[in-house]
């Protein structure tokens, strides 16, 4: 079965949608802030997307385009995605929602970072994500996977810490 992934709006009905969701948390209450004044209804550069079963959202993430000069995980250094807050309802979880998310992210054939969340480190593995090694200035506490495009290495840790250093 296929699901079709929606660039989600930014209005009052999409974060009273969120909070459905446990990840629940600042960066939707600061839009919220953003939005009392001033909802733009159609506003197309929202950075979230998301899979509806009927009229509910079952799945959501947040996909960011970073520019390379952000790129300190990929060979050579280049624009690509953070993927943040991929979550799917608990009752609609092992039914692919959040594999339909990832591949539509992959679409866009930049590679991609993510943080593995407490348990989730299998999911991404399956998704054919890998850790990076720990790079204490790089990654601060965050628990970093990529997803490598055809032709996109990883860069290798002496650069790490060139470029940490710099």
């Amino acid at each position: 079965m296929s699901y079709k992934v929606e660039r989600l709006k930014v209005n009052y009905k999409t974060l009273e949608e969120f909070k459905q969701f446990k990840e629940y948390g600042a960066q939707e209450l600061s839009m919220l802030e953003d939005l009392q004044d001033n909802i733009i209804e159609d506003n197309c550069d929202s950075p979230f997307y998301g899979i509806y079963f009927a009229d509910k959202l079952v799945a959501r993430m947040s996909l960011y385009e970073r520019d390379a000069k952000y790129d300190l995980y990929f060979d050579p250094p280049q624009k690509f995605l953070e993927l943040w807050k991929l979550e799917v309802l608990p009752n609609y979880q092992f039914k692919n929602y959040g594999r339909a998310l990832v591949d539509f992210a992959k679409s866009f054939g930049l590679p991609i970072k993510t943080n593995a969340r407490l348990k989730s480190r299998g999911f991404w593995e399956k998704m054919g994500f890998q850790p990076v090694s720990y790079n204490v200035e790089r990654d601060l506490s965050e628990n970093p996977f990529v997803w490598l495009p055809e032709g996109v290495k990883l860069q290798d840790a002496k650069q790490d810490k060139k470029q940490a250093s710099s």
